[in-house]
């Protein structure tokens, strides 16, 4: 006896199993574990701070002196 499939849900499922299988391509290529957001965290703030360190301060002037 021949099964009866439903054309509709049959499209959903393979939509959704696509997708799955794309989202997990996509984690393997740009994923970043924990670690490694982290220690990329901790040098992007390193750079700002070294940079920061490195600025030279603008005088102030008075507003009275124009």
């Amino acid at each position: 006896m021949v099964d009866i499939v439903n054309l509709r849900q049959a499209r959903k499922r393979k939509a959704r199993e696509q997708a799955e299988s794309e989202a997990a391509q996509r984690r393997v290529s740009f994923g970043l574990s924990k670690a490694e957001k982290q220690t990329a965290r901790a040098q992007r703030g390193l750079s700002d701070r070294r940079l920061d360190a490195h600025l030279i301060p603008k005088p102030e002037r008075p507003d009275d002196e124009r």
